[in-house]
């Protein structure tokens, strides 16, 4: 979005903010300016004038952009795993607007000596940097850590613009005194780190189990809920009341285990650190709907408020994850998705529907002030739709 634009989004029906303190914000208006949040409240109280875009919400409930805080990208809008174009682009019609990878682990031939696997790390996050496939931002060129790093390698990655570590437990580092050292150099550097969580995802990967995700302390407890196998129920709990990391529930694991840390994290006092995404392509497949789904399932059957659900999908994610979208927030990014109620659901409004398990119809997603999509291809029908406004 150039720096002069101006993006208006009027006749809101709902604010949702990301914040789980304050998950409702009063006001039927967001104003952006140059790509960043700059106002919201009532219109009638803001400066709208001289809009490059604007967009009538028709009553529409307006959140932050969802962030999948768990993929494995390989290259562009393209995954090897399911041999499948254009799964970027299905996820933003799921309403998801950021991505973050969790390693590269898919890519064929993939490199596992130190020099390889350095140079891919940063040849991925130079490519989704360069390129974003149909507007959405993705975090990538994750290394997964193998024997033979070294400090140096970690300050290397780190200059040349790499924040992220893949799954710990994916490459050869399956020790947690040697992760530990590994992932205390990342910290040093400003490179998160993620753990893989439970029994073994693909070959090569191993059993992780509570007493090693300890031992390592990581940034995120990737997938707590299996990746697709679960901890046994105490070692789940265990981690939950032990953990100050992001407990990062996702689609493709198992869903008891999934409520199991939802309540756990609940009676902790410690929602604010649940966190969501897919780990997908995998597998199972590819899931353009899965936070919705998991925001849906959580909120239904873990009796959550669904305001307070959403808030797992961007603003938790945001905050663990130090990013500067997933809050209606000033100067963060002006990424937003515009849902309603899906027609015929059950519920007396969307809140009420995505409480009962239902999953709402997805109108519009917004990046960087930028409309990037209109009525989702892949949500049920919602019953209002917003509207881009000729000016």
């Amino acid at each position: 979005m150039a720096d002069d634009a101006k993006l208006v989004i009027r006749n809101i029906g709902l604010l949702l903010s990301g914040k789980l303190e304050q998950p409702i914000f009063d006001g039927d208006c967001v104003v952006a300016d140059g790509g960043k949040i700059s106002a919201w409240g009532y219109e009638a109280d803001l400066d709208t004038e001289r809009a490059t875009t604007v967009v009538d919400a028709h009553g529409t409930t307006l959140a932050p952009g969802l962030i999948d805080s768990h993929v494995h990208p390989v290259v562009g809008d393209y995954t090897p795993r399911q041999q499948q174009l254009h799964w970027i682009d299905s996820t933003l019609h799921g309403g998801v607007t950021t991505l973050i990878s969790a390693g590269e682990v898919h890519m064929p031939g993939r490199p596992k000596d130190i020099v390889g696997l350095k140079a891919m790390s940063i040849a991925a996050q130079r490519w989704y940097e360069n390129f974003r496939p149909s507007g959405v931002k993705v975090h990538a060129g994750a290394p997964v850590i193998e024997h033979g790093m070294v400090e140096e390698d970690f300050k290397e990655l780190a200059a040349a613009g790499v924040k992220l570590m893949g799954e710990v437990g994916l490459g050869t580092v399956k020790d947690g005194k040697t992760a530990r050292e590994m992932v205390g150099w990342a910290r040093k550097y400003g490179i998160q780190s993620t753990i893989h969580t439970g029994g073994p995802s693909i070959p090569g990967s191993g059993l992780i189990d509570a007493d090693m995700v300890l031992e390592t302390g990581t940034d995120v407890v990737g997938h707590i809920n299996g990746g697709h196998s679960a901890l046994p129920d105490d070692q789940i709990v265990c981690l939950c009341e032990s953990c100050k990391a992001a407990l990062e529930i996702v689609h493709n694991g198992n869903e008891r285990a999934a409520l199991l840390t939802l309540n756990t994290a609940r009676e902790l006092g410690k929602l604010d650190q649940v966190i969501l995404g897919t780990d997908g392509p995998a597998g199972s497949g590819v899931q353009p709907l899965g936070i919705l789904r998991m925001i849906a399932m959580l909120s239904s059957l873990g009796n959550i408020p669904a305001e307070q659900a959403f808030c797992f999908g961007n603003g938790n994610t945001s905050r663990q994850r130090k990013l500067d979208t997933g809050l209606i927030e000033a100067g963060y990014c002006a990424d937003f998705v515009l849902m309603d109620q899906a027609q015929h659901a059950p519920g007396k409004n969307i809140l009420e529907s995505v409480q009962l398990g239902n999953l709402p119809g997805v109108g519009m997603t917004v990046i960087d002030g930028v409309v990037c999509s209109q009525r989702s291809r892949n949500t049920p029908p919602a019953g209002r739709i917003p509207e881009l406004v000729t000016i």
